[in-house]
């Protein structure tokens, strides 16, 4: 049965904050691609700086303990857009660039929520959620996409910087692709005669540590393998500075009525190739080098927004899909070059991890008209955005999500955040209650000791409180037994109260 949104009937009390503001707010999310909490400075980072994301903790609310949903990239962005667990869809899994749209185009999403708000809604930069309906023609209009799930603009990749197909796609349709030199892909097998990096390592500039052999495009080996479209190809150097360029635009051209903006930034995630202004200026590598220019783009995005007299009455959230990683499959020096410093800030683990570091992020929020400044301890989730800004905006729908109205926390009114949230590492669950964290057992786990280890795979049950101790090495399970039946019990409640779909 199709779901339409519904105007607001008594689902959400719009907060008195929300009522007395000026006027609608804008809003613009920045999700970072594999950003740590320990990569920017206003978390403790001193190897590294980061003025521009630093800009809206120092403006806004820097939260302690701000999750995603997933250690990975697309249930995680799966999550935030349509407030639901990721296992609640079987498709919500690290997907190919020619995926299909894992999104049902009838179900509520963040874009239509705030749509229906009187909102103009923009996408720019990563997706990574699928696109058309796995029979993608990349030389026609891509359809189901963006704008089937509540964006009015859009201007993305179809999936990450190392998969292809590597070219850009402009509302539904690929930028600079000629009649004459049509694109073709596939994550099968080759097409006949085309480099890859395996046989053809002469070619590369970059060179992988592990997969990532496929198709050559600019110099960098991807996974999956693509033909023709070479007008169309992106160049990784240029990408970050033309997303921005994207953004600032959209920003520009509805400065005068309330938008919504979803910008997606493609770094830190692999290959890492920074702008030339930026390569080897970190001292710690490519790794280091991108971050440094995510953080410019965020500061020239910010300087825009001042030049449009926009900064006073927009939301600004800035945040990463999940937590991160070194050797991600390039030899870029990232594991050599780092030195001391902790990419996961304090937490154990990173991507991939059912330890905290693979889902406590960087979660930011400015709001100058109406957050003060400071800092929040409330436990948040991405996931909760639906909600909590369905509820800014006096918005109501008839589906049934697992986002939570965490409104008052996000303003900075309350510091009673979510009690419990499950959390996923690479489709393997942990479940926070509280200050407490539960692993279960998964003793099959097919790598070696020391991946194991990292996953936080393990064939006994851990219990951790992360207030004592963010770190995660002191196992309390079989000193807290009452505490970890309760936990456990409430787990098993949740999976069948959100209509879980895949195996825990």
């Amino acid at each position: 049965m199709k779901h339409c949104l519904l105007p607001l009937m008594g689902a959400f009390s719009l907060p008195l904050l929300a009522q007395t503001s000026p006027q609608k707010p804008n809003i613009v999310v920045i999700v970072a691609d594999d950003l740590g909490y320990g990569d920017l400075s206003c978390y403790g980072a001193t190897a590294i700086s980061t003025p521009g994301m630093d800009r809206i903790a120092n403006e806004g609310l820097r939260f302690t303990q701000g999750y995603c949903t997933a250690a990975t990239s697309t249930p995680s962005r799966y999550s935030l857009l349509t407030g639901l667990y990721p296992w609640t869809n079987t498709e919500a899994k690290i997907l190919p660039g020619n995926a299909a749209l894992i999104i049902n185009t009838q179900q509520v999403t963040l874009p239509k929520v705030l749509k229906q708000a009187g909102y103009v809604t923009g996408s720019v930069g990563k997706w990574h959620l699928g696109l058309g309906d796995g029979a993608v023609d990349w030389n026609k209009t891509v359809y189901p996409g963006a704008k089937e799930i509540g964006y009015d603009y859009s201007f993305i990749q179809a999936a990450t910087n190392d998969r292809v197909p590597c070219i850009f796609i402009e509302n539904g349709k690929g930028v600079g692709l000629q009649p004459d030199d049509p694109l073709y892909v596939s994550y099968r097998e080759n097409f006949p005669g085309e480099p890859t990096g395996k046989d053809n390592p002469e070619l590369l500039r970059m060179h992988p540590s592990v997969g990532h052999a496929g198709a050559i495009v600019n110099g960098v080996p991807r996974i999956g393998f693509q033909k023709g479209g070479k007008a169309a190809q992106w160049k990784d150097e240029d990408m970050a500075e033309l997303f921005l360029e994207k953004a600032k635009t959209f920003m520009k051209e509805n400065k005068d009525k309330p938008f919504f903006l979803y910008y997606g930034l493609h770094q830190p995630h692999v290959p890492r190739v920074p702008n030339q202004k930026f390569a080897g200026k970190s001292g710690m590598g490519p790794r280091g080098d991108v971050i440094l220019e995510a953080d410019w783009c965020v500061t020239e995005f910010l300087k825009e927004m001042d030049r449009l007299g926009l900064t006073e009455n927009t939301l600004v959230i800035f945040s990463s899909d999940n937590g991160p990683v070194l050797d991600d499959g390039y030899q870029d020096q990232a594991v050599e070059l780092v030195g001391n410093h902790k990419i996961a800030g304090p937490y154990r683990g990173g991507k991939t991890s059912l330890y905290d570091g693979g889902t406590c992020i960087p979660f930011l929020l400015r709001w100058p008209a109406v957050v003060k400044p400071g800092v929040s301890d409330a436990l948040v989730c991405q996931m909760d955005l639906l909600a909590s800004l369905a509820a800014l905006t006096g918005q109501a729908y008839p589906d049934k999500t697992d986002s939570q109205n965490t409104l008052p926390v996000f303003l900075g009114n309350s510091d009673q955040g979510r009690r419990e949230l499950v959390i996923e590492g690479y489709y393997n669950y942990a479940f926070r209650q509280g200050d407490w964290v539960m692993i279960p057992p998964y003793p099959d786990y097919y790598g070696d000791k020391e991946e194991a280890e990292f996953a936080g795979f393990s064939d006994c049950y851990q219990l951790y409180n992360v207030k004592e101790d963010p770190g995660q090495q002191n196992n309390l399970a079989t000193k807290e037994p009452r505490r970890l039946r309760q936990m456990m019990m409430r787990f098993e409640q949740l999976k069948r109260e959100t209509g879980k779909k895949t195996n825990f």
